[in-house]
């Protein structure tokens, strides 16, 4: 599969259509969201979500596992954060384990939750119910072959791919970065910079979706 010969023009009214198709009552089911950063995936995600409900969907991002601020000073790799390894993989596909095992009579679970205005991540911030069948994940890296991805790649029912014109992301990216703070010229460096090469992994990745969509 190629992002070109296999996309899919959809709109989002397809894309609830689609996930409520995934729900099962009394199974858990997780429907994974990939993309390039500025894809358009935490909207869409949230899109899903609210149009589901919250008695049949709730979101567990994967950016709650960003590694902190603090770690990724010690490990060097603060200057590229957003990279594939400057996330708690294993903890994501553990996290993903539990949420997949979690029976109807089974205790919440808390799921950690990014907030871009502080750039860290907040541990048990999402609680995910037994009862909601079906949960939405989002981030770069679901379909990735290294590290314990797989192993998150491996509880999720569906991945669907989100492709975006090249020059639409960029100019999300650059409105993203300047919006938390950084200088028109920082905001270029980080997303033609460390953004985009993650782009090019994350795109390579595409191969491996259920589905390589187009918002229409």
């Amino acid at each position: 599969m190629t992002i070109e010969q296999d996309m899919q023009d959809a709109t989002l009214d397809q894309l609830v259509e689609w996930a409520k198709a995934l729900v099962v009552p009394g199974e858990r089911r997780i429907l994974g969201l990939s993309g390039a950063p500025a894809a358009g995936k935490s909207t869409v995600a949230e899109r899903i979500v609210t149009a589901l409900g919250p008695d049949t969907a709730v979101l567990v991002p994967m950016d709650g596992f960003h590694l902190a601020n603090e770690v990724l000073i010690a490990l060097g790799r603060r200057d590229r954060k957003g990279a594939h390894d400057t996330f708690d993989d294993g903890g994501y596909a553990r996290l993903l384990a539990t949420l997949r095992a979690q029976g109807p009579d089974d205790p919440v679970v808390y799921a950690p939750r990014f907030r871009r205005e502080i750039e860290e991540p907040i541990g048990s911030a999402i609680p995910v119910r037994s009862t909601v069948p079906l949960v939405v994940t989002e981030g770069n890296y679901l379909l990735l072959d290294s590290g314990a991805w797989p192993a998150a790649r491996a509880c999720i029912d569906e991945v669907w791919f989100l492709a975006l014109d090249t020059e639409v992301r960029h100019a999300r990216l650059l409105r993203r970065h300047e919006a938390y703070g950084k200088s028109p010229e920082d905001a270029a460096r980080w997303a033609f910079g460390p953004d985009e090469r993650n782009a090019q992994l994350i795109e390579s990745t595409a191969c491996r979706a259920d589905r390589i969509v187009r918002l229409s």
